[in-house]
């Protein structure tokens, strides 16, 4: 596979400034939504019943750009976002940091000709981890500054990585690209490292209140079990079905689990026999791959491009 079919798996690029309008025009709720262009980060309001169920906004067009903006990851404070910025005129990505106070952006990583993605922050909050496309296309794990600074290879001996996530404060668990990808875990401090599986997903996410893991088994069917995997080294432990189409799936600080397929996004809990559709935005025209939530539960990104319209002629 070449440089840019990989990276196409995980990409994003420059500025955009979000284009919010005022609390009191009259124009309807979508009137006031902006459509993607190509791949865009768009942030709504998640809130919770006193039932525990939750329900999303009006999502905002956040990054408003042509091009590819993807890979979302709230700071720890809340304050505003890392994600993916991809400049095609140069075929390389860079981190990028949105601040909800002032709506700026601030570029993190400045690296030329390697590319970075997937930023995550470290466990003791120095600074990031993520996916570096070194110059001779070598994909592995790095680790950088708050401000971009410092980079350093985590893994020297692990590559192709095409997406990670902290089980604690040494432990990474991988997906490494590979026929077929494999669920890796690995010891920062010893450069231990084991198989867990094969045959996974790309979504690995941090269960809330554990160092456990979550991950998507697939099937030789085409369907996916979303797995728990326990920091305890013990066997991986089934949570539930994913959602049909779905791929990428988020916890919310309570334990609550979220998929999207197409437009419409599904939340799943402890108690919940199967997934239920909380919010349809085929209004929009937008169909969804990637979805994070804020580490309070209050605000959900997603990555939306926007679906063909019918008598719409394509730019």
């Amino acid at each position: 596979m070449n440089k840019r079919l990989l990276i196409a798996c995980v990409m994003g690029l420059l500025h955009a400034a979000a284009c919010v309008p005022d609390a009191d025009e009259s124009t309807s709720e979508a009137a006031k939504f902006v459509p993607p262009r190509e791949t865009d980060v768009l942030i709504a309001d998640l809130t919770f019943s006193l039932q525990g169920v939750p329900s999303i906004g009006t999502p905002t067009n956040i990054t408003q750009r042509r091009d590819y903006d993807n890979q979302p990851q709230f700071v720890p404070d809340g304050s505003g976002f890392w994600y993916t910025i991809n400049d095609p005129q140069n075929d390389q990505a860079d981190i990028w940091r949105y601040d909800f106070a002032t709506g700026r952006v601030t570029r993190v990583t400045m690296s030329s000709p390697e590319s970075e993605y997937s930023a995550t922050p470290l466990p003791d909050g120095s600074g990031i981890s993520a996916i570096r496309v070194e110059a001779d296309s070598t994909q592995r794990l790095w680790r950088f500054d708050l401000d971009g600074s410092n980079g350093a290879v985590i893994l020297p001996d692990v590559a192709p990585v095409g997406y990670h996530a902290w089980a604690g404060e040494s432990t990474l668990v991988l997906f490494v690209l590979g026929s077929p990808a494999t669920l890796q875990r690995a010891d920062v401090r010893t450069g231990q490292i084991e198989i867990i599986t094969e045959d996974i997903g790309r979504s690995i996410q941090q269960i809330p209140g554990s160092d456990d893991v979550s991950y998507a088994q697939v099937h030789e069917d085409g369907t996916s079990t979303i797995m728990r995997l326990p920091s305890e080294r013990t066997a991986p432990e089934q949570i539930t079905e994913a959602v049909s189409g779905g791929d990428f799936h988020a916890w919310a600080p309570n334990g609550t689990l979220f998929m999207a397929s197409g437009s419409v996004v599904y939340s799943w809990s402890l108690g919940m026999d199967e997934w239920t559709p909380i919010a349809d935005f085929s209004n929009l025209n937008i169909s969804i791959s990637r979805l994070a939530i804020s580490p309070d539960g209050t605000q959900i990104a997603l990555v939306a491009e926007i679906t063909a319209i019918p008598g719409f002629p394509s730019e």
